[in-house]
């Protein structure tokens, strides 16, 4: 069943600026849900995995909720806490979107 905030959705999604800046912010969250995620899985409180990183339960909520600006460092250190490991790889996006992007480069 279509809801009216499905509806309002889908057509806000048609602005290509406003479908892009969705998408960063959802990659965005992603890694705070991966963090909590392993957290859960560990049975840990913020308090309690915080006090493994050696950092406060604020800085681990802050990275569960909006992770932004985090240092790598920070991410192995709850990465040990949890017993796991920082994995980084860089993934080619869609060609359009390449294109789309080289073409506005040179037009500028």
């Amino acid at each position: 069943m279509a809801t009216r905030w499905n509806r309002f959705y889908k057509k806000q999604m048609e602005n290509q600026r406003l479908r892009d800046l969705v998408e960063r912010e959802l990659e965005n969250l992603q890694l705070g849900i991966q963090i909590a995620q392993l957290r859960q899985e560990e049975r840990l409180s913020q308090t309690k995995l915080a006090a493994m990183a050696d950092m406060s339960a604020p800085k681990i909520s802050a990275m569960e909720n909006e992770p932004r600006n985090l240092t790598i460092a920070t991410l192995i250190r709850v990465a040990h806490a949890l017993g796991s490991k920082v994995e980084i790889k860089l993934v080619r996006q869609k060609k359009i979107k390449q294109r789309r992007r080289h073409q506005s480069a040179r037009a500028a």
